[in-house]
């Protein structure tokens, strides 16, 4: 086993909004390696749920979607710079299909902990909460990436948050999506341990 211990930390409404159904989690970059496990746990390992994973449109978003299927998530291959219109209608399809839907809001290539729209306008077409999520283990390697990508160690504990989700109407305008993207970084970095 990777982790010694799980510690949970999630917002009362983020869980309600799980409970509730499909939600779209927003995870920043450098988290990735432990994408799988913590969704295990974000949504209580509860059987028949399924993801759908925004995944970039390179090489190495390639290899990341083989592995992905390997789990059963389904990889959408796209990013604000290649294939993003394609890429969100395919988003709001699987999110039709009762999918749960994960982006990094700062990938696939930064800056580390910028949010960029996507996540926005996702949670617009598909009416999904965006939840914003996190996790820290105790004992980990940083890489020299631009996101300073996190390798954790085993044998560590791996702290996860999830903060209070944010609803985007569908009726909202390009001011508003903006101010929203503001509001998910803050709440982002909220939870964010470096």
């Amino acid at each position: 086993m990777l982790f010694r211990s799980w510690e949970h930390d999630h917002h009362p409404l983020a869980a309600e909004a799980i409970r509730s159904g499909a939600v779209i989690f927003a995870i920043w970059h450098n988290r990735l390696a432990l994408c799988l496990p913590a969704y295990g746990h974000a949504i209580g390992h509860a059987p028949g749920r399924r993801m759908a994973a925004l995944v970039s449109a390179s090489r190495d978003g390639g290899v990341l979607s083989h592995v992905l299927r390997q789990f059963d998530v389904l990889p959408v291959r796209g990013s604000t710079s290649r294939r993003g219109p394609q890429a969100l209608r395919e988003l709001v399809t699987a999110a039709k299909s009762g999918r749960d839907l994960a982006l990094t809001p700062d990938g696939p290539r930064g800056p580390r902990y910028h949010v960029q729209e996507g996540a926005i306008l996702a949670a617009q077409f598909t009416a999904l909460p965006i939840i914003p999520a996190a996790w820290a283990p105790s004992r980990k390697i940083r890489l020299s990436s631009w996101d300073q990508f996190q390798v954790p160690l085993p044998f560590s504990r791996c702290r996860m948050k999830l903060g209070e989700p944010i609803r985007v109407p569908r009726s909202t305008t390009a001011d508003q999506r903006e101010q929203l993207r503001s509001l998910l970084a803050t709440r982002l970095m909220a939870i964010t341990e470096d």
